[in-house]
């Protein structure tokens, strides 16, 4: 198995780190990003560990996530390819992961 990330997920990983830099510090931003990227692991050797995604249901592609911290990595098994799709906090509302306006972002 190989993990892929979308550019949509890049850039959401990118504005988590750009927003912890900013409210605390350079330290603790990169330690956020390297404990996201470092839960991925695990999902080469068990991709269907995570919880089916329900919010992501309606799109019939079996999004499924794990969680680091206050974060959900969410992600879709494709053949032999993990393609982690977002990485949502979850400290807001989950409407927001299927609102069109945040992913034309």
């Amino acid at each position: 198995m190989k993990i892929i990330w979308t550019d949509f997920a890049i850039e959401n990983l990118k504005i988590i780190f750009e927003y912890y830099a900013e409210k605390a510090n350079k330290k603790v931003a990169h330690k956020i990003r390297k404990q996201i990227l470092h839960s991925t692991r695990q999902l080469i050797q068990n991709p269907k560990s995570g919880q089916i995604e329900l919010y992501l249901e309606k799109l019939n592609d079996q999004y499924r996530y794990i969680l680091s911290k206050n974060f959900k990595i969410i992600y879709k098994v494709n053949g032999n390819y993990i393609v982690i799709s977002d990485i949502f906090d979850t400290r807001q509302n989950p409407i927001k992961m299927i609102d069109d306006q945040r992913n034309k972002k």
